[in-house]
C-alpha cells in the first residue's frame, strides 16, 4: 500500500520517447531562432544600433562566449537542480534576451546576446540528460538528430519568419511576438515533467564540477576527437548561419532573394540532421562525420566561384554546405552517449560543448576579420575551408581506430 502510494505520488514521471523528443526539439527552435534572431534583418536594423551589418557575426560570438561559460557549469546545474528546471531557466533567458533586443541600444544588446549564450549553453546538456534517460542505444543517433533538427528549423524562422513579421509588425513587436513561446513552454515543462532530479550534493561547486567534466571528455580518445570536431565543425556552421544572407546582399541578390536562400539552407540543415543521423546509426558515427567534413571543404572552396556560378548551382553549393555543416551535432551528441555512462551524458555533452562554443565564437569573428581584411565572403570563405578538411581527418582516422 506504502509502495504503491509513494509511486502514485512521485513529484516527476519520465515522459515518453515522443514526449521528450518533441519537448526538447521545441526548445532547441526557439533557441536557435533566438540567437540567430538579428541574422536574417541585420541589414535592416544596424543603421538603428549604429554598426554595420556585419558585426552581428561579433554578436553572434559573443552569444557563444557566453554559452561557453554556461555550457561548463551546465552538469553542476543539472545535478543541483535537475534538467527540467534547467531548461525552464534557458527558456526564461530566451524570452528576456528578445525584449532587450528591442531597445536598439548596443549595450543592451550585448548584455541580451550574453543572456541569450547563457540559456544556449545548459540547454542542450539538459536536452541530453532528457532524451538520453527515455532513449535506447541503438537509436540515439536517429534521435538525437531529429531534436538537433531543431537548430536548422530555427534557423529557417530566423532567415523567413522573422523578416515577413518585421515588414508587417516592425522587428520590435517581431521580437515581443518571439518571446511569447519561449515563455509559454517554461508552463509546458512544469506540467510534463521529466527525469526524477538527483538528489542535491551537499556542497557546490562549478570549478570541480568542470575539472570532472573535462576529466570525463579528456579521459577517452573518442570523446576527445568528439570535443575537438564539435569546434571544428560549430565553426563553419555558424558562419554560415550568420552570413549566408549578408554574403548574398554583397553580390547583388535581393534582401528577399537572400533569405529565401538562407531559409532553403537552413531547410536543407534539417533535413540533413535526420539523413545524417540515421546513416550514424548504420555506419558508425565517425564515418559519417569525415563524409560531412569532405563535402563541407569543397562546397567552400566552391563559394569562391559565387559570381561566376549560375544561380540555381550557387544556391545548390549552399544548400549542399547547410546540408552537411548544419548536420552534424546530433551525430556527434549521440556519439558522445556510446561513450560514457547513462547518467553522465548530460555532464559529458556540457563538457564537450565547451569547445562547440569555442568553436561558434572564433568562427564568426574570425570570418568578420578576415572579410575586413579581403573584402569578399566567397574568399573568407575558401580561406577556412581547410578547417573542414582537418575535421574530416580526425573523424576518419578516429573510425579506422574503432575498427582495429
Amino acid at each position: 500500500m506504502t509502495a504503491t502510494s509513494t509511486a502514485h505520488s512521485a513529484p516527476e514521471k519520465a515522459p515518453s520517447i515522443a514526449s521528450a523528443l518533441a519537448t526538447t526539439t521545441t526548445i532547441q527552435i526557439l533557441s536557435t531562432m533566438t540567437a540567430l534572431a538579428l541574422t536574417g534583418i541585420a541589414p535592416l536594423v544596424a543603421g538603428q544600433f549604429g554598426l554595420a551589418p556585419h558585426y552581428v557575426g561579433y554578436q553572434i560570438s559573443v552569444i557563444y562566449a557566453a554559452g561557453t561559460f554556461a555550457s561548463a557549469m551546465a552538469g553542476t546545474l543539472i545535478q543541483h537542480r535537475g534538467p527540467v528546471q534547467v531548461e525552464q531557466l534557458a527558456l526564461a533567458c530566451f524570452g528576456t534576451a528578445l525584449l532587450l533586443l528591442t531597445s536598439a541600444s548596443p549595450w543592451l544588446a550585448l548584455l541580451a546576446s550574453m543572456v541569450i549564450g547563457l540559456g544556449y549553453g545548459v540547454q542542450n546538456p539538459a536536452s541530453a540528460q532528457i532524451l538520453g534517460a527515455v532513449t535506447p542505444p541503438h537509436r540515439r543517433s536517429l534521435i538525437f538528430s531529429i531534436k538537433q533538427a531543431g537548430v536548422p528549423i530555427g534557423g529557417v524562422l530566423a532567415a523567413l519568419l522573422i523578416p515577413a513579421m518585421a515588414g508587417w509588425l516592425g522587428w520590435r513587436t517581431t521580437f515581443v511576438v518571439g518571446a511569447v513561446p519561449c515563455f509559454a513552454m517554461i508552463g509546458v515543462l512544469a506540467l510534463k515533467g521529466g527525469p526524477q532530479r538527483p538528489p542535491a550534493p551537499a556542497t557546490i561547486s562549478v570549478w570541480r564540477g568542470f575539472i570532472y567534466e573535462q576529466r570525463l571528455v579528456w579521459g577517452k580518445a573518442p570523446l576527445r576527437v568528439l570535443a575537438m570536431l564539435g569546434m571544428l565543425y560549430s565553426s563553419l556552421q555558424l558562419s554560415l548561419s550568420a552570413f549566408a544572407v549578408i554574403m548574398l546582399v554583397e553580390h547583388h541578390w535581393s534582401m528577399v532573394e537572400a533569405g529565401l536562400v538562407a531559409g532553403a539552407v537552413q531547410a536543407c540543415g534539417a533535413l540533413g540532421r535526420v539523413s545524417w543521423g540515421g546513416l550514424g546509426d548504420r555506419y558508425g558515427g565517425f564515418t559519417v562525420l569525415a563524409l560531412i567534413g569532405v563535402v563541407s571543404m569543397a562546397c567552400m572552396i566552391a563559394l569562391w566561384w559565387l559570381d561566376t556560378l549560375p544561380a540555381v548551382v550557387a544556391i545548390g553549393v549552399l544548400c549542399i554546405f547547410g546540408f552537411c555543416m548544419s548536420g552534424w551535432n546530433g551525430v556527434v551528441m549521440a556519439e558522445c552517449t556510446h561513450h560514457c555512462a547513462p547518467e553522465d551524458a548530460g555532464r559529458v555533452i556540457g563538457g564537450s560543448l565547451v569547445y562547440t562554443f569555442i568553436g561558434v565564437m572564433i568562427g564568426p569573428a574570425a570570418m568578420a576579420t578576415i572579410y575586413g581584411l579581403c573584402g569578399d565572403y566567397g574568399t573568407s570563405f575558401l580561406l577556412v575551408s581547410w578547417v573542414a578538411g582537418l575535421g574530416a581527418l580526425l573523424a576518419a582516422r578516429a573510425s579506422l581506430a574503432a575498427r582495429d
